[in-house]
């Protein structure tokens, strides 16, 4: 497991990003590699844990530690220490379909659960795990390799997100009639459409191994909703099983007064018009929301509101600011935070390293809430007040307005980051599912819904959650629906 004294000799060293002030310019990735011999090194610092909690994939304090889906990482930490590259990359795919994806994306739960980070910097598995996989493409290990035998047995899966990948990949590599259906025109879901292009490249890294599953056999249906392009009766009449997998899609709304105005939009709908215009045609098309000159407001902490500053930059805002209703993370973990929990401590992400690099100063303002958005067509302004959290006669956080502390904020485009509640009801009220108190579509301990032969699984299963969560639920899910075939 790596060096047994490497996380003693050696520190922690993660590649350099792109210079802030030039990566902007463009929308390429911003990761760059470390070489060969330093990610070795890198490897050399997994200690001999004597119960690892890095795989582990368990829920504490509502949020994730260690890996959801159990990535073997001490092992494939000592191999590429050893420089077994290739022998790490077979140990990485026996649990990650798509490490090319969660090495970019993933927030790393498995790095908040390493031992190391008790007294040290932790293990850099996200780098590692994103090295091993970008090798394993560039020396040529990676190859379609579809089924031999077919079983004739007919699967749809409805949604392209990672859920719907993983569990498309695991019910092929069965030897199931696998058919996926995307009512967007790319596949992918969020990978393609949820995630800005400099975060994770849509041609090289997604559509790269879209192609992969093509070629071993997996059928893509774009542009077709099902529920309306497509009906339950045909799911019904044509497939043994289906698996929902239409993440959950619908955006937390704001309703306060002047929401209607115009200039105000979901989060999702900017960063998914500036994606396809960016692929259909450099942007030229002009059929996205433009930032361009215009003084921006993000509502909504997290990735999403992370990628609005991030795009808006790019477009070339004049100005961009974050409101976060929560209160700063301390640097280093709390006494109420412990190890393996996972870290609630202040780090300065892309977007807000962007924004700080070109204006001066980190974006977000902390314990703010809208009150009022203001103009007469169009949004010009924002009220907000400052609030603080206190606990209530049951011990639960309250919010509490600071009075005196009211602002106004310039805002000619005012963007919604505050998270989804659920999947869309179109499909779900068609098919009669159970959901529960949350909207989310009810699946037993094997996944499998109220209806016969239907399955659900990642976000419009779970809520909104993490891709390598959407991953984990895609790959059990293909587990109980080939039990269910084969039984």
């Amino acid at each position: 497991m790596g060096k047994s004294t490497g996380f003693l000799e050696y520190k922690r060293e993660v590649p350099n990003d792109r210079e802030p002030l030039e990566r902007i310019k463009d929308w390429d990735e911003f990761h760059l590699h470390l070489s060969q011999e330093k990610q070795q090194i890198q490897g050399a610092r997994c200690m001999d844990c004597g119960v690892p909690y890095c795989h582990s994939g368990i829920l504490l304090a509502g949020g994730a530690s260690g890996c959801p889906i159990h990535n073997l990482i001490p092992e494939w930490n000592d191999l590429i220490y050893k420089g077994l590259w290739e022998e790490a990359f077979k140990r990485l795919m026996k649990t990650n379909n798509f490490p090319e994806f969660t090495g970019r994306v993933c927030p790393a739960p498995c790095e908040g659960a390493c031992t190391v980070g008790l007294n040290e910097p932790q293990v850099t598995i996200k780098v590692n795990e994103c090295n091993i996989i970008d090798r394993a493409y560039e020396e040529g290990w990676i190859k379609a390799t579809p089924p031999t035998v077919r079983t004739g047995k007919k699967v749809a899966v409805v949604g392209s997100g990672p859920a719907g990948l993983a569990c498309a990949d695991e019910l092929n590599k069965a030897g199931h009639l696998v058919t996926v259906f995307e009512r967007a025109d790319r596949v992918g879901g969020l990978l393609m459409y949820g995630i800005p292009n400099m975060k994770l490249d849509k041609e090289k890294i997604v559509g790269r191994r879209v192609n992969l599953m093509k070629e071993e056999g997996i059928e893509f249906v774009t542009s077709t909703e099902v529920g309306k392009d497509y009906s339950v009766a045909e799911l019904d009449q044509n497939f043994d099983a289906v698996v929902l997998c239409g993440g959950a899609t619908k955006p937390r709304d704001l309703p306060i007064e002047g929401r209607n105005l115009s200039g105000v939009h979901f989060a999702i709908d900017f960063l998914s018009a500036n994606t396809k215009s960016l692929l259909d045609s450099g942007l030229s098309d002009n059929a996205y929301i433009s930032a361009k000159d215009k003084n921006v407001v993000v509502i909504g902490g997290g990735d999403t509101g992370t990628d609005c500053v991030a795009t808006s930059i790019r477009h070339g805002c004049k100005s961009v600011i974050q409101l976060e209703i929560m209160p700063k993370p301390s640097v280093d973990r709390t006494a109420s935070n412990p190890w393996p929990e996972w870290p609630k401590t202040y780090k300065l992400d892309y977007g807000q390293e962007e924004a700080a690099a070109l204006y001066g100063d980190d974006p977000r303002h902390y314990c703010v809430t809208t009150k009022k958005m203001v103009g007469t067509d169009a949004v010009t302004a924002l009220e907000t007040v400052s609030i603080e959290w206190i606990k209530d006669e049951n011990g639960r956080m309250t919010m509490k307005e600071i009075p005196g502390s009211e602002k106004v904020l310039n805002a000619d485009l005012v963007l919604l980051a505050m998270g989804f509640l659920g999947p869309d009801d179109q499909l779900v009220d068609q098919l009669e599912l159970t959901r529960d108190g949350r909207s989310n579509v009810v699946g037993d301990t094997v996944y499998q819904t109220s209806r016969e032969k239907y399955f659900t699984a990642g976000d419009m299963h779970r809520g909104q959650s993490l891709v390598v969560w959407a991953i984990h639920e895609g790959r059990q899910a293909a587990r109980s629906v080939h039990a269910f075939l084969t039984k």
